[in-house]
């Protein structure tokens, strides 16, 4: 990715990233109020959710901060892999505020208490949901824009965000208005056991950027796909790709006719490399060239020629 590529991508992930910060502290304050007034186990819990919101946001936007830093001496490859790490971070607090507000429900079917005033817990949650939505609709714009992966889970959080006031919702409905006595404490524990599966969902994107996994089959088809097609290739072999952040890393061995010149196959070799920033922009790609033919390793991992049915298809 270019420097300039990198100038356009940023500022809308740090902007998503303040939007989240913005609103946690927007929830955080009218949530305080609430739970306050009604003394609601599930509205104690859906603060609580909050104000780790809070927390995971300013996590979330120095992630994306630092991931958004050129490359470095030390950091030869950049600082992508912040927003992993601040992923993950966010997800420890989603797993801190389950256990917390599984362990404030039992104690409220030890000790219950009467809810007050749900006409306000009702309001505040719908006002909550609206000020949810507005975000999730422009985080998702902002990561069909760079897809990056600290936003992605900031999402995935707000996305729980909705089901829990949804769920205090309907937690003091069936406690004050219904009569059913243990639907609020009921429904603590239900968010509790959401927040802990949503956590263990939103680590898994995290941990594949920190362990370097490949891409999905379907993106590395298109990217070989694209280079195979240049004139010149006699085949491609140890395809390897990881992510890093907004960043993608591409690297393969390249074969050529072992009679050309050196000048002529470094030509082949620009080609491929302008074709493909080209149609993957996002893409950082490392090409080691080959004599047509050539062994590289008896190394079982590294891939044989990936191309050789597209080669009729050329452009």
């Amino acid at each position: 990715m270019t420097r300039e590529e990198r100038r356009r991508i940023v500022p809308f992930a740090l902007r998503a990233a303040l939007a989240s910060v913005a609103t946690a502290l927007f929830l955080l304050a009218l949530k305080g109020y609430a739970a306050w007034h009604t003394g609601s186990v599930a509205m104690l819990g859906s603060l609580a959710d909050t104000a780790l919101d809070l927390l995971a946001s300013l996590v979330t936007l120095y992630g994306v901060k630092l991931a958004a830093e050129p490359a470095d001496h030390d950091h030869r490859f950049g600082h992508g892999k912040a927003e992993a790490l601040a992923a993950l971070f966010q997800v420890s607090l989603i797993t801190v505020s389950a256990i917390g507000i599984a362990w404030q429900a039992v104690e409220r079917f030890n000790n219950p208490q009467v809810n007050e005033d749900a006409s306000l817990g009702i309001g505040v949650s719908v006002l909550a949901i609206g000020a949810t939505m507005a975000l999730l609709a422009y985080q998702r714009s902002i990561i069909r824009r760079t897809g990056s992966v600290a936003i992605m889970a900031d999402n995935v959080h707000y996305q729980s965000d909705v089901l829990l006031n949804m769920a205090v919702i309907g937690a003091l409905v069936l406690d004050q208005y219904l009569g059913i006595s243990g639907a609020d404490p009921v429904f603590g524990i239900a968010i509790a056991l959401w927040l802990a599966w949503g956590a263990f969902g939103a680590s898994s994107q995290a941990i594949d950027m920190l362990m370097d996994k490949e891409w999905p089959d379907e993106q590395r088809a298109a990217f070989i796909e694209v280079a195979a097609r240049q004139p010149g290739i006699r085949g491609i072999h140890d395809f390897r790709t990881r992510r890093a952040g907004t960043h993608d890393f591409a690297q393969f061995h390249m074969e050529v006719d072992r009679n050309l010149t050196v000048a002529a196959a470094h030509d082949i070799v620009e080609n491929v490399e302008k074709r493909l920033r080209d149609v993957f922009p996002r893409v950082e790609v490392l090409i080691h060239l080959d004599p047509e033919g050539h062994v590289d390793t008896d190394n079982p991992l590294v891939e044989a020629d990936v191309t050789p049915h597209w080669f009729g298809k050329r452009i």
